[in-house]
């Protein structure tokens, strides 16, 4: 299932028949196998989503950084024309997302307010406490000793509890929030999202109200007593946009990002050694694998007039989907886009986006994942993988992608 730098075999599908979006990967950090003829056709494709609905497809590096940038592409996601790739996600669409679902101005003074909370000052002074969460779950496994379940143990509690620390959450709350983001994100049916964004909802509307009575010093604290674009005070319904987007946001992609960037590092023993070496640093390895394993798979847009590029009319009101998993191989960007190689540089990934969307967080999720990986492999030296590589689950493709599970020994 999993060889070290190249991706599975593919069966070539029917050319007349649109390729739909999203499928699920055959091995857990490569693309999907039938979205080859997409990557071969670029920079600009057809896809076709859950409903039957075609949209366009940009699996091309150089293309997708011009049109995240194009202010004629839209993030609001109560558009009519907004692409829906899943069931779940339309049911949902019409909610409003902050930051994610807006466009400017309204997203340029909706991050305002957040920058100063994850600049790269205040995510370095974060780091003391990051390695102290993760020596302390590490401690942890190794009183209980081999094996373990690492997203459970591991993965999964180092980004939760660091977002908890940082908002102001009460962590002895992360069953309840770590359920609900789950069932958000994949359901298992359209009734579980919805349910799951109810309950955050309420959770985090009960806790701000709690906050304007008894503060803290957690950023949803500080947001309380912040003024909106308008000199006023932020609304409760916009302080609960907030804290969910920054919750589920802030615990979900970076957990993925350690347990499959642990499976990845596990099946390519010539990268890991390199690494555990010192002939690369963990930050430029954390770069790779960014690149190479984009879990966040599918940027969505709208179009709100016609747009030339690439030789094809996107029209207006029509979707538009970037296939990350796709740009991060372009090979006109980067050569021999399938192996993981840590003597390329890969900063100008989109894993975290580009354009005025790009991550509020990704310093925060590139201190995690330095501090998790590397302190991981150096307090244990001998990790390995406890069951066979293909019998070990991974997630759908029609979320964000990791490992449901990781059962390892040393």
């Amino acid at each position: 299932m999993t060889q070290s730098t190249t991706e599975p075999a593919r069966q070539d599908p029917d050319p007349h028949t649109p390729i739909p979006f999203p499928q699920d990967r055959a091995c857990p950090y490569h693309p999907p196998t039938a979205y080859a003829p997409l990557r071969e056709a670029g920079p600009l494709g057809r896809v076709t989503l859950y409903d039957g609905r075609e949209v366009w497809v940009v699996t091309g590096h150089t293309l997708a950084r011009e049109l995240l940038t194009d202010p004629r592409l839209s993030s609001v996601r109560e558009h009519p024309g907004f692409p829906s790739p899943t069931e779940r996600f339309a049911k949902v669409r019409t909610r409003r997302v902050a930051l994610l679902g807006v466009d400017d101005p309204e997203h340029n003074a909706q991050r305002r307010m957040l920058i100063p909370s994850f600049s790269l000052k205040r995510i370095s002074a974060l780091r003391p406490q990051i390695q102290r969460t993760v020596d302390g779950l590490l401690d942890a496994m190794e009183r209980q000793g081999p094996p373990a379940e690492l997203v459970g143990t591991f993965a999964l509690p180092v980004p939760s509890m660091v977002i908890c620390a940082l908002l102001g959450v009460p962590y002895t709350d992360h069953d309840f929030f770590e359920s609900a983001s789950r069932r958000l994100l994949r359901g298992p049916a359209v009734a579980d999202v919805e349910r799951a964004r109810d309950e955050l909802e309420g959770y985090l509307g009960d806790l701000i109200d709690r906050k304007r009575h008894t503060p803290g010093d957690g950023l949803l604290d500080e947001l309380i007593h912040r003024e909106g674009a308008d000199g006023q005070p932020l609304s409760r319904d916009e302080l609960i946009a907030f804290a969910v987007i920054l919750l589920v946001a802030g615990h979900e992609t970076t957990a993925n990002m350690i347990s499959l960037g642990t499976f990845t590092l596990l099946r390519h023993p010539e990268q890991l050694a390199a690494l555990r070496a010192g002939d690369t640093t963990t930050a430029v390895a954390v770069e790779e694998l960014l690149r190479f394993l984009s879990i966040a798979d599918g940027l969505l847009r709208v179009a709100t007039e016609d747009i030339e590029v690439a030789g094809q009319r996107i029209r207006d009101g029509e979707g538009v989907v970037f296939s990350t998993s796709l740009v991060n191989r372009d090979g006109e960007a980067f050569a021999a886009p399938a192996r993981l190689d840590w003597d390329r540089s890969a900063r100008h990934h989109l894993a975290f986006g580009f354009g005025i969307h790009q991550c509020l967080g990704q310093n925060l999720a590139r201190a995690e994942l330095e501090i998790a990986l590397s302190t991981l492999f150096a307090r244990l030296p001998g990790l390995r993988l406890a069951a066979p590589a293909d019998e070990i689950p991974f997630k759908p493709g029609d979320t964000i992608q990791g490992m449901l599970e990781l059962p390892v020994g040393w």
